[in-house]
């Protein structure tokens, strides 16, 4: 069942293309698959850099999980919007740049920009893990004018730009600004 979850979140990137906004809306069953497949099968598949916006776990945690399927994590980029919180050590490297806190958004989009210009144009994909966690630390209409601010700049590089969300813990307002700010929801089950 989790294989046809990734395979239908590739098919869906494949379809729409870079410089579209795209929500997969995944279950917790599918979660590490739907990523494996975006930042192994996917983003290799294609040629691409990968800018991996970590607003759930930190980047550390992320970079060791995919290790540990065998992904290599050291031509990713991190902007790490956890570590500060939880006082976890800031070591890692020079393929992460950190955030001091999820609530600052424009940061978010600075640092995004910092690595895109770090990566000299190469064509790339920027996910972003997790709009739900952000949905804690901010309001919707906040989180609202960032997640356009962010597509805005990553569609001006021609990129990929994916919007991770778990369905199970989706509120109502947040499907809803995700529908209004986003080209595509695929939901994923």
């Amino acid at each position: 069942m989790t294989e046809e979850a990734k395979e239908q979140a590739i098919a869906k990137m494949e379809e729409t293309g870079p410089a579209v906004n795209v929500v997969l809306n995944i279950n917790m069953e599918s979660y590490f698959d739907v990523l494996t497949g975006l930042v192994d099968t996917f983003r290799k598949k294609n040629g691409l850099n990968c800018i991996y916006i970590a607003s759930s776990v930190s980047a550390s945690t992320i970079s060791e999980a995919l290790t540990s399927l065998d992904i290599n994590t050291k031509d990713m980029q991190f902007v790490d919007c956890v570590s500060y919180g939880v006082m976890e050590a800031l070591d890692g490297g020079e393929n992460t740049t950190y955030v001091e806190s999820q609530t600052m958004l424009e940061n978010i989009v600075l640092k995004v920009e910092y690595v895109f210009k770090k990566l000299e144009g190469k064509p790339s994909l920027v996910i972003l893990d997790s709009i739900n966690s952000l949905a804690m630390s901010n309001s919707t209409n906040i989180l609202s004018e960032f997640v356009q601010v962010l597509s805005t700049m990553i569609k001006s590089r021609s990129a990929y730009f994916v919007v991770l969300s778990v369905d199970e813990q989706l509120k109502p307002d947040l499907r809803e600004m995700l529908a209004l700010v986003s080209d595509q929801i695929v939901t994923i089950k």
